[in-house]
């Protein structure tokens, strides 16, 4: 008995027969292999914020003692920032003054020779007093009488001059001894005023020169 050929129909219904029922299982074994997905709503989930440059130098700037509630420090406050996040300072311009063309001291304003010397007496007489002479303190104590001897005479002469303080210290032995100066300036508006101080252990000559500033 021959055998009768099989319709198309009939065969494409058989595929698709076996195709559904193979389906299932195939579709179970791809969810037993794949992962479980992770719970939505934890920390775990998300994956982890990717920093950016800018990102990265905010968070230097942040981390400057930047807390919540905090103040800013007074050197975040200047507007031109570096790239690492510290301030670029200023630099300081300096005062100019224009010129004034004065070539001598004004009226009733020069150095009072007389007035100088008497400060200089009764500075020398309340910082020696009883002093006695040592070799060694001779030098300080010299530079410490300069220095105020000038601070006292600042007081007393007017502005626009300048001093020159001058101060000998020695032992007193009854020997002699003379100090001279000399200078090179205007008789009309500089001058220089001195005073003399002795006791038992010591004596101190302080001679204070002042030249008008033009």
């Amino acid at each position: 008995m021959a055998e009768q050929p099989v319709p198309e129909i009939g065969l494409l219904a058989q595929v698709l027969a076996a195709a559904n029922t193979e389906a299932p299982s195939l579709r179970a074994a791809r969810r037993g292999s794949q992962p479980a997905a992770p719970a939505r709503g934890t920390e775990d989930s998300k994956p982890p914020p990717l920093l950016s440059r800018r990102n990265s130098i905010l968070s230097r700037r942040s981390s400057f003692g930047m807390g919540p509630g905090s103040r800013r420090p007074s050197w975040m406050l200047h507007r031109r920032v570096s790239f690492s996040g510290l301030p670029i300072f200023q630099p300081v311009l300096k005062t100019r003054l224009e010129n004034t063309y004065r070539m001598g001291p004004d009226k009733g304003c020069k150095f009072d020779a007389e007035r100088v010397q008497r400060v200089l007496e009764g500075t020398l007489a309340c910082a020696l007093g009883s002093t006695v002479y040592s070799a060694q303190g001779s030098a300080p104590l010299a530079q410490s009488l300069t220095e105020l001897l000038q601070n006292q005479a600042k007081e007393v002469v007017p502005p626009r001059y300048k001093l020159v303080c001058h101060v000998v210290l020695g032992q007193q032995g009854q020997q002699s001894l003379l100090v001279a100066s000399r200078g090179l300036w205007n008789p009309e508006t500089d001058s220089f005023a001195s005073a003399t101080f002795s006791n038992a252990s010591l004596f101190a000559v302080a001679t204070v020169y002042g030249v008008y500033f033009e």
